[in-house]
C-alpha cells in the first residue's frame, strides 16, 4: 500500500473515531473496518465535483448502513464538500451538519437519508434504474449525456432485511449493470456473530438473484478492491456485489467484537488504536498536510469532468434540440400540466370509480410529463397504473416507462424514493390501500426526506366487498395522515381525483398518497366548476344547503361525500338545513388561512364527520368521536353495498345523527 493511501485511510479512520468519541455516542467499528473500501471508491472511481454537488451526471454514492455516518462525513470533508473540522466536532449535536445518520437535504453530498437498514440498498436500486431509463431515452451515438454509476456500501444488517432482498431480486431481474455495492462482511452484529441468525451463503443468494458476485479476501488489499470494482464496471448487464472480508473495529482493542459496533471506544482505547497505526495519539481531528494536498489536487480533475460533460450537452443541444430541452426540464424538475385537459377529461362520464378515473388521468398526464414513470406491486390492472402507450422496463426495453415491481410493496416504495432522489422523475407506485402497511417505512422515509413519491392506493374501504376483512382498510387512511409531511388525498369522484393527481405532481417537497375507490361513484358534474376551483384547498363547501340557518356541517371524504349529499337532500324535506363539505385532504386544508377554514366550518355550527374508517382523529374537527360516523372493527366478506349498509352507512342513520342535534 502506498504511503499516501495509508495516510488517507488512517485519516478517515481517526476523524471518524474522534467524532464518535467527542459525541460520546456513535459507531466507531464500521469506519475502522471499512475506511479502505470508502477510500478506494472515492479515490479511483467516483466521479464528483464538490463545487457543484448536484451536478446531474455525477456518480451516486449510498451509505446504506447509515450508522456508519462518521465515515461518510470524514470522506466528504476530505473530498471538499464543505464539511469543516468544526462540523465534524459537532457530530450528533443539535443543529449540526453531521447528524447521527445521514440526512438528505441537511448535509451536502448526502444522496439519501439512511438509517433503517436495507433502505439505502433498495433506494440505490431506484438510483440505478433511473440512470438506465434516462440513458435509454436520451443517449444517442456519440452523445452519452447520461452516463454514471451508483455505488454503495452495504452491511450484513442491510442484507438481513427483507426490503434489501426484495430490491436485490428486482435489480438482478432488471439487469441493472451500473449498480455496484461493496459488502462489509465483518461477521458481527450487535448481539454477537452473524451466524447466530444469518447462516446463508450471501454470495450464492445474490448469484441466484442474477448478480455478479466478486470476493476480496482482505479489506487492506487496495489493489484487489480496485480490481474487483473495475471488474464490476466491466459487466454492464448484471449488478455487482463485491464481498470484502473486513474486521469491525480494525486495529482497536475491540476488533472483531460486538462491542465495537455501537459505542465509543473510550479515550484509552482510542489512544491505543492510533498508536498501533503509527498515528499521533495526542492529536484529535488531525488531517496531515500531504492528505489535504492529495485531495485538493483532485479538484481540478473533478471540475474538468463536469466541464467536459457540459460541452457534450452543448453539442447535443445543437443536434437534438427537443430531447435536450426535455432532458434539461427534467433535470431542473419543471412540471408542465395542462389543467384544461384534465378538467375536460370526464365531461361525458356519469359514473366511474376513482381508481378508473385515476387510470384515465394517468394516460393524459404521461403525455404531458415524460418524467412520470411507475407501476404497481403486481396489481397494475386493478390499480389502473399502466400507461397503455408505453412499454415495460426490462433488460430488452430500458426505455419502458411502466415498471413491473412484482409482489414487493416495501421495495417498490424504496425504489420510488431512489428514483425521486436521482432526479428527473415523478415516480408513482400502486397497491391496495390495506397493503400500505407493507410499504409504510418507505412512505415515512419519503416524508422525512421531503421528496415527491406518489403512492396510488386503491380499494380504499369496506365497499370493495367480497375480498373480505384482510383486504378492507379500516385504520390505514388515518395512519397515513399521522405521518408528518405526507399529503393524503381521498377524492370523492373523478373530478377531485384529477385535482389530487395534479397536486401530487406539482408537490415537489412531499410524498402524496392517493386513496381511491373500487366501486363506481357518480361524477359530480353539477359541481364541476366549484371542484376545479376549490378542491385543491383540501376542503371546501361542496353544497351550502338552503338559505335557512345551518343545523350542522357534514364533513366527508371519498365515497362518503355522496352519502352526505343524499342525507342533505333527505334532511331538506324535513326543513333541516346542513351544508356538505368535501375534505379530500386534511393536510392541505389545515394549511389554509384561518379565515378560509372558518368559512368552510363556522365555529358555532356543529359538525358531523362521515368516513368509512376509524373515527380516531376526526374529533379535531367535530370536537367529539360521538359526532363521527366511522368504523371501529374489521370488515366482512359480502357485496360492498351490503357491507356498507350493515356497517351503518345509510341515509337514515346520518339523518338520525343530525336530527339529534336539533
Amino acid at each position: 500500500m502506498k504511503k499516501i493511501d495509508q495516510a488517507a485511510i488512517n485519516t478517515l479512520r481517526f476523524l471518524s473515531v474522534d467524532q464518535v468519541q467527542a459525541a460520546n455516542s456513535g459507531h466507531p467499528g464500521f469506519p475502522l473496518g471499512v475506511a479502505p473500501l470508502m477510500y478506494t471508491l472515492w479515490d479511483k472511481f467516483i466521479n464528483y465535483n464538490p463545487k457543484d454537488p448536484r451536478w446531474f451526471n455525477r456518480d451516486r454514492f449510498i451509505l446504506s448502513p447509515g450508522h456508519g455516518s462518521a465515515l461518510l462525513y470524514s470522506m466528504l470533508h476530505l473530498a471538499g464538500f464543505g464539511l469543516t473540522i468544526d462540523d465534524l466536532k459537532k457530530f450528533r449535536q443539535w443543529g449540526s451538519n453531521t447528524p447521527g445518520h445521514p440526512e438528505y437535504g441537511q448535509t451536502t453530498g448526502v444522496e439519501a437519508s439512511t438509517g433503517p437498514l436495507g433502505h439505502g440498498f433498495a433506494m440505490a436500486v431506484g438510483f440505478a434504474l433511473g440512470e438506465e431509463m434516462l440513458r435509454a431515452r436520451y443517449n444517442k451515438t456519440g452523445f452519452e449525456v447520461v452516463d454514471h454509476y451508483t455505488y454503495g456500501l452495504t452491511s450484513d444488517g442491510d442484507l438481513m432485511e427483507g426490503v434489501a432482498s426484495e430490491a436485490a431480486s428486482l435489480a438482478g431481474t432488471m439487469g441493472l449493470g451500473k449498480l455496484i455495492f461493496l459488502y462489509d462482511n465483518n461477521k458481527i452484529t450487535i448481539e454477537g456473530t452473524t451466524n447466530i441468525a444469518f447462516g446463508e451463503n450471501v454470495g450464492k443468494r445474490f448469484e441466484a438473484y442474477g448478480w455478479q458476485v466478486l470476493k476480496v479476501a482482505s479489506s487492506e488489499d487496495l489493489e484487489a478492491i480496485a480490481g474487483a470494482v473495475q471488474e464490476a464496471k466491466d459487466d454492464k448487464t448484471h449488478p455487482s456485489l463485491i464481498i470484502v472480508d473486513t474486521h469491525i473495529g480494525f486495529g482497536s482493542p475491540k476488533q472483531d467484537s460486538a462491542s465495537a459496533h455501537g459505542e465509543p471506544l473510550g479515550l484509552d482505547n482510542v489512544a491505543l488504536t492510533k498508536e498501533k497505526a503509527g498515528w499521533d495519539s495526542q492529536k484529535t481531528f488531525y488531517v496531515p498536510e500531504e492528505v489535504k494536498t492529495y485531495f485538493a489536487d483532485k479538484l481540478v480533475a473533478c471540475e474538468n469532468k463536469q466541464t467536459k460533460w457540459e460541452s457534450l450537452i452543448e453539442q447535443y443541444t445543437k443536434e437534438y434540440p427537443e430531447l435536450a430541452r426535455e432532458l434539461q426540464e427534467r433535470i431542473e424538475g419543471k412540471i408542465n400540466i395542462d389543467q384544461t385537459q384534465l378538467e375536460q377529461l370526464f365531461a361525458n362520464v356519469t359514473k366511474t370509480s376513482t381508481r378508473e378515473a385515476s387510470g384515465e388521468i394517468l394516460q393524459v398526464l404521461s403525455k404531458m410529463l415524460p418524467a412520470l414513470v411507475g407501476g404497481s406491486a403486481d396489481l397494475g390492472p386493478s390499480n389502473k397504473t399502466v400507461v397503455k402507450a408505453e412499454g415495460y422496463f426490462s433488460p430488452s426495453d430500458q426505455g419502458g416507462r411502466n415498471i413491473h415491481f412484482g409482489v414487493r410493496e416495501h421495495a417498490m416504495g424504496a425504489i420510488l424514493n431512489g428514483l425521486a432522489l436521482h432526479g428527473g422523475f415523478v415516480p408513482y407506485g400502486g397497491t391496495f390501500l390495506v397493503f400500505a402497511d407493507f410499504l409504510r417505512p418507505a412512505i415515512r422515509m419519503s416524508a422525512l426526506m421531503g421528496i415527491r413519491s406518489i403512492y396510488v392506493l386503491t380499494h380504499d374501504s369496506i365497499a370493495l366487498g367480497e375480498d373480505g376483512p384482510t383486504h378492507q382498510p379500516i385504520e390505514q387512511t388515518m395512519s397515513l395522515r399521522m405521518i408528518p409531511n405526507v399529503s393524503v388525498f381521498r377524492p370523492a369522484d373523478a373530478l377531485e381525483t384529477a385535482v389530487a393527481w395534479r397536486s401530487a405532481c406539482l408537490n415537489s417537497q412531499q410524498p402524496t398518497c392517493l386513496l381511491l375507490s373500487r366501486q363506481k361513484l357518480a361524477v359530480l358534474t353539477e359541481y364541476k366548476e366549484l371542484i376545479h376551483a376549490q378542491a385543491s384547498k383540501g376542503g371546501y363547501v361542496l353544497n351550502p344547503g338552503t338559505d335557512d340557518k345551518l343545523t350542522a356541517v357534514l364533513l366527508a371524504t371519498g365515497s362518503e361525500v355522496h352519502l352526505a349529499l343524499a342525507a342533505q337532500k333527505e334532511l331538506a324535506t324535513k326543513k333541516i338545513n346542513v351544508s356538505v363539505v368535501s375534505m379530500p385532504s386534511w393536510d392541505v386544508f389545515d394549511k389554509q388561512e384561518k379565515e378560509y377554514k372558518d368559512s368552510v366550518m363556522p365555529a358555532e355550527i356543529p359538525r358531523i364527520a362521515i368516513e368509512a374508517g376509524v373515527p380516531f382523529g376526526w374529533s379535531k374537527y367535530t370536537g367529539s368521536d360521538d359526532l363521527v360516523m366511522g368504523i371501529n372493527k374489521f370488515g366482512a366478506s359480502a357485496p360492498g353495498d351490503i357491507i356498507y349498509e350493515k356497517y351503518g352507512f345509510t341515509v337514515n342513520n346520518l339523518v338520525a345523527m343530525v336530527t339529534k342535534l336539533k
